[in-house]
């Protein structure tokens, strides 16, 4: 499969600048696989499609404040820095991207805050913009983390082209984060709200939760032309025990999985048996999946209208099937779907 099969054109008005008012009241697109039909929903419509026992898998990471802004010793240049992981928590050392790449070196200070009141030294060079800094702070973790937190602001992917605002804090986050580490949102995720989760309840539908810390690599691009030999940015993930019993009986008892998205998709399919079942893991997946693919585990999945030549606009090609997938998003730009992180649902059946 050839990187050139995922382009389509995309107005950049097409792309949501901010989440609809309420989470569960953007649109749906419905495809059904074996029917070739497609439908027009509102995104709660989706309790029609669940029954009882149906599992719904989600990704409960947490988005961390990981953008910050600081200045250059000396010269006062102003830096982007984005915290990707944290290395070391004694040492304060942190895997981050700097740009203007070019201006930062081994050895410089970084300067944060209106008072400068948090200081980093970048110590190594880890790619053309990946450096490692060390944060020189006088105090207790607790105390540094709070400052390094109230410094940064939510980081909302770059192709959503505006300053970020107080509700986004909020909003690029789903309602059932709990485990902190991503720098980027599982965006199928947020269009759940918490009556929603009480109707599917009330309908008996189960739900399972997995780890995923979302990297940069979602928004990487893909730069060969022959995607087998693209390699994807590792990420941590967890699957307990608990997920995989509750995915395992459903499978079982011929019930509906559906993954919440393509970090859950990705989660599910790093850890499988010969079998079909998901097994325990805690470690790391640079899993790409694209068509021709087997799927496994979920034979229903949620996702979001990705952006042209996306590794997750290719993992729902392999799920949805390459030619129905790229029919619907032509459809769902003619019916004025907005895409993107913020932008409206796919639920393929």
């Amino acid at each position: 499969m050839k990187l050139s099969k995922f382009k389509y054109d995309l107005d950049e008005k097409r792309i949501a600048l901010h989440p609809a008012y309420n989470r569960d009241e953007s649109k749906m697109m419905v495809l059904n696989r074996a029917k070739r039909t497609i439908e027009h929903k509102m995104f709660k419509d989706i309790v029609d499609y669940f029954n009882d026992g149906d599992v719904f898998v989600f990704n409960d990471t947490k988005v961390f404040p990981a953008r910050l802004y600081g200045n250059k010793e000396k010269t006062g240049a102003e830096i982007e820095v984005f915290l990707l992981r944290e290395l070391n928590r004694e040492m304060r050392l942190w895997d981050v991207l700097v740009d203007p790449a070019r201006k930062i070196r081994i050895g410089n200070k970084l300067y944060f805050g209106e008072d400068d009141n948090l200081v980093a030294e970048v110590i190594d060079n880890t790619t053309s913009r990946g450096r490692t800094l060390r944060f020189l702070f006088d105090g207790p973790y607790d105390e540094f983390k709070k400052t390094l937190y109230n410094l940064g602001e939510t980081p909302l992917p770059k192709f959503i082209n505006r300053a970020v605002v107080p509700e986004d804090k909020d909003r690029y986050q789903t309602i059932f984060a709990k485990h902190e580490g991503a720098v980027a949102a599982p965006t199928a995720g947020l269009h759940f709200s918490r009556e929603l989760l009480k109707r599917l309840e009330i309908k008996g539908a189960e739900f399972a939760y997995v780890t995923l810390h979302v990297g940069l690599g979602n928004f990487r691009s893909v730069d060969v032309e022959d995607l087998t030999k693209h390699k994807m940015d590792s990420e941590q993930i967890w699957i307990k025990e608990e997920a995989c019993t509750k995915v395992n009986d459903a499978k079982t008892q011929r019930k509906n999985v559906c993954a919440v998205g393509t970090t859950v998709m990705r989660t599910l399919e790093s850890s499988v048996s010969t079998q079909g079942f998901v097994k325990p893991f805690e470690g790391w997946t640079n899993k790409f999946i694209f068509p021709p693919y087997e799927f496994s585990v979920a034979n229903r999945m949620v996702t979001n209208f990705h952006l042209p030549y996306s590794t997750l606009l290719m993992m729902v090609a392999a799920f949805g099937g390459y030619d129905f997938v790229m029919e619907a998003y032509q459809i769902a730009l003619k019916n004025e779907y907005r895409f993107g992180t913020y932008g409206d649902a796919m639920l393929i059946i």
